[in-house]
């Protein structure tokens, strides 16, 4: 007979769930309350090895009624099996690698005192396993440290209004082509470069001198009169210098908070910076470990901004001849008044066409000048300085004039932003070629003294190759924001790097802000945690909607 199958005969509840009477069996038997949504643990665990490791020794998983959870109780954990197996021998112990180095040492007198390619290879080996260590170990140290907080470079107040929010991802991979700009004036006279400079070497140090009487001038761009008469003129319809655009175009590379004020006048729109920003340079900003903002230090970040500019002033004025020759423009210098004497600089004022409605007017700076091949050639003079050796772990001493290569990276890698910067400047001046001067303090803790160890000439395009700077990503970063500028109404606006997070946000702020007469107060403490909430919101929905 097939086997057959009966079905057994279940009880109908009629006024709910579950059964309608109780076995005698169970009768009296105290009943463990559950709830649906309880999961059950395993069905049956003799060993109790599934909880043991994930859960504690004698806990469940989160959430699993414990009433249902198997547990061996006897106490077995202090048995355990004792191995009489002899531990196997090491191929290669320290006794046998100390004969492997006594061999090859031996080999290396053998050989004449020199190392042989197996004790070369051996060195290689032995560098990279340290290096990997010490990367290591670099990792684990740094990686429990407290990240450095930086302040704002300008008050919130609470009367602003956050108009947009641009994280650093949704502008990284932005891509303009812009043609060859188109010269409309130049202004100012510049002295002859000093080749002579370009000899210096750490042997032949050169002390800084200092040019006390020179004017240096750092004008806005609504304060520059030929902006003003270009803007009269409807030559453009975007005005800005070559500081306030190499910001802008730099800003994913910038870690300190920087700002700038954006005017909308008409169909015309003006970037201007306030009284003070972009006059001191950075110094260490990208670096994994910045400068202190303790103010009492001569190595805190304020100290080193200060420190960086006074060097680069002084660079620029004493790689220049002394012979008096000056190579002059059409106009003379706008901001210079006859009886100041005015440190070496032109002006060169172009323009590019960023589409068919929007035409960018900007001044761009240059400081020398140097005859080659019978031709004058624009030169840009900057310098890289440094504080102590111990900050970047590179002596430049020591490093500059056999591997300089090195110095430079190591420089990259700590002021990429202000490298960036200045290959950017260079670029939209239309430099030839751009100096870069190694200063270093006599004595780490000597601030006023310093020498010059070097210089080095580099061409912007080549140089911008080099440190990974795309010019298509840097114009359209700028079109981008230009782009959002226009569609504004009438007013100014303010737009502000995070000094915490790689986030640029617009502001509108009242027609009087940053005159003389604006009082500048700080937002209290409980409406700056309030903007900083909303803050964190619209990034992280701006960064899923680019992502996706």
């Amino acid at each position: 007979m097939p086997a057959q199958f009966k079905v057994p005969n279940i009880p109908y509840n009629e006024d709910g769930w579950g059964p309608t009477h109780i076995p005698e069996q169970y009768k009296d038997v105290p009943y463990a309350p559950f709830s649906k949504g309880d999961r059950l643990g395993r069905a049956s665990d003799w060993t109790n090895s599934g909880f043991r490791g994930r859960f504690g020794d004698r806990g469940g998983p989160g959430g699993v009624n414990s009433y249902f959870n198997f547990f061996y109780v006897d106490d077995e954990e202090s048995f355990h099996l004792v191995d009489t197996r002899q531990a196997p021998r090491p191929r290669y112990g320290p006794r046998r690698f100390q004969r492997f180095q006594r061999r090859d040492r031996d080999e290396g007198r053998k050989d004449g005192g020199r190392d042989t390619a197996t004790e070369r290879e051996r060195h290689r080996r032995e560098r990279a396993q340290q290096l990997r260590r010490g990367q290591w170990n670099a990792y684990w140290q740094n990686r429990d440290q407290p990240r450095a907080v930086f302040a704002s470079s300008v008050d919130i107040r609470p009367e602003w209004t956050m108009l947009e929010q641009i994280p650093f991802t949704a502008i990284t991979k932005l891509s303009q082509t812009v043609g060859e700009p188109e010269d409309i004036t130049t202004c100012g006279a510049l002295e002859y470069y000093d080749k002579a400079m370009d000899r210096i070497t750490p042997k032949t140090e050169r002390s800084l001198e200092r040019a006390e009487n020179k004017q240096f001038f750092r004008v806005t761009t609504t304060d520059d009169p030929i902006i003003r008469r270009l803007a009269s003129e409807d030559i453009g319809s975007v005005f800005a210098t070559d500081a306030i655009l190499s910001t802008l175009m730099c800003a994913t590379r910038s870690v300190y908070s920087w700002d700038v004020v954006v005017q909308r006048v008409g169909t015309k729109l003006f970037f201007d910076k306030r009284d003070g920003a972009f006059d001191l340079l950075t110094v260490n900003e990208t670096s994994q470990e910045p400068p202190p903002e303790d103010k009492d230090s001569i190595n805190s970040v304020t100290a080193l901004s200060e420190e960086a500019t006074f060097i680069n002033q002084n660079f620029s004025q004493q790689a220049l001849l002394k012979d008096g020759r000056r190579f002059t423009f059409e106009e003379p210098n706008p901001f210079a008044a006859p009886e100041d004497e005015v440190a070496s600089a032109a002006y060169r004022y172009r323009k590019w066409k960023l589409d068919n409605d929007i035409t960018l007017v900007a001044r761009c700076e240059v400081d020398a000048v140097s005859e080659v091949k019978g031709q004058e050639v624009l030169l840009t003079v900057k310098a890289l300085n440094e504080f102590d050796s111990k900050a970047s772990g590179v002596d430049w001493r020591q490093k500059l004039e056999n591997q300089r290569g090195a110095v430079l990276a190591t420089e990259l890698k700590n002021n990429a932003n202000k490298l960036a910067k200045w290959t950017t400047q260079a670029l939209l001046a239309g430099a030839e070629q751009m100096k870069l001067g190694y200063v270093s303090r006599v004595h780490p803790r000597d601030k006023y003294n310093h020498v010059i160890l070097g210089i080095q000439g580099y061409k912007p395009k080549d140089f911008a190759m080099q440190i990974n700077l795309s010019v298509n990503n840097m114009w359209g970063i700028l079109k981008y924001l230009v782009d959002m500028c226009m569609k504004l109404n009438e007013g100014k606006y303010l737009i502000v790097k995070d000094p915490n997070k790689q986030v640029i946000r617009l502001y509108e702020v009242p027609t009087d802000a940053f005159e003389n007469d604006y009082a500048e107060e700080p937002l209290p403490e409980e409406d700056q945690v309030a903007v900083e909430a909303e803050a964190n919101v619209e990034v992280m929905e701006k960064e899923e909607d680019t992502e996706i």
